[in-house]
């Protein structure tokens, strides 16, 4: 429908939404309209209500989509209308009486300190560019805390040697500076002298074998190889290796206002969650440890 693609060339351009949500928000819209088309026989957002909103998400729930991404449909839907209205292409919002479900806290997954140490000490890496860039991105985002898509689009002049930091675009086209160790310096200069065996001008600074500019679907299949070699966690992505560096700052003394903006978070609480992994460590060191426990 119009209304859809006007709306996601708005959160596109105007808001800055990343390729990546955009996707997200259209998926979203298009599987509400189909909802709305075969179900009520509706073929305008203008005449959906309250009624209909809640028999979607019956719908919703009747085909086992988790409460997580019921919330972000609605959320969706949320932004749609709030569009749809603000431009007169409809005349009210029919989710200011919808009731979202309530979610469950899920802790983040991380990886153990010593697991981390056998992905970086103990697996043997290919001696070639491959293994070489293979093993810089697993420490790039387990030092660094850098989403996926960061990684993706980091360039050769994100890296300023001198101030050993990176400059990161993070969500909303958010530039920040990251720190990085002089032990991570070194194998970054290393990775660069099997890079230039390349022979490209690509400005990326990951790239595949063949010199492109690496890709989502290549990162995550290869986190998920090396980290299934060293953990059982539920979960083996690269957002996984993310979690895994703010839990161990935190619990190696790291302020959470730092770790915050390290992190590119817009607020606080999006942090805080880490801080509950924190308090069960110490229960768990409390529970072996003290003998009233």
């Amino acid at each position: 429908m119009p209304h859809i693609s006007s709306f996601c060339d708005y959160i596109s351009h105007q808001k800055r939404y990343s390729p990546h949500t955009v996707t997200a928000y259209k998926n979203d819209l298009e599987q509400f309209n189909q909802f709305i088309l075969s179900d009520f026989q509706l073929n305008a957002f203008k005449d959906v209500n309250s009624p209909v909103i809640r028999s979607w998400i019956v719908h919703l729930i009747e085909n086992n989509v988790s409460t997580r991404s019921i919330n972000r449909k609605i959320s969706t839907l949320k932004s749609f209308y709030k569009y749809l209205l603000k431009n007169n292409l409809v005349d009210k919002n029919p989710l200011l009486k919808v009731v979202t479900p309530k979610t469950s806290k899920r802790l983040p997954v991380f990886v153990g300190e010593n697991e981390i140490s056998n992905l970086f000490d103990e697996i043997e890496y290919k001696n070639d560019y491959e293994g070489v860039r293979d093993k810089l991105i697993l420490e790039f985002l387990y030092a660094t805390g850098i989403r996926l898509i960061e990684l993706v689009n980091l360039q050769l002049n994100s890296i300023n040697d001198k101030n050993s930091t990176i400059k990161v675009i993070g969500k909303r086209n958010k530039e920040r500076l990251i720190p990085f160790s002089n032990k991570l310096k070194n194998k970054i200069s290393n990775y660069l002298e099997e890079r230039k065996k390349l022979n490209t001008t690509e400005a990326h600074l990951f790239l595949t074998k063949s010199g492109k500019k690496i890709y989502s679907k290549l990162v995550y299949r290869l986190v998920n190889h090396y980290l299934s070699q060293v953990t059982t966690v539920s979960k083996k992505s690269p957002h996984v290796l993310r979690h895994t560096f703010a839990t161990h700052m935190l619990n190696n003394g790291a302020d959470l206002n730092s770790i915050k903006e390290i992190l590119g978070h817009a607020n606080l609480s999006a942090t805080q969650v880490y801080t509950h992994n924190t308090i069960e460590k110490l229960k768990n060191i409390h529970k072996q440890a003290h003998p009233k426990a």
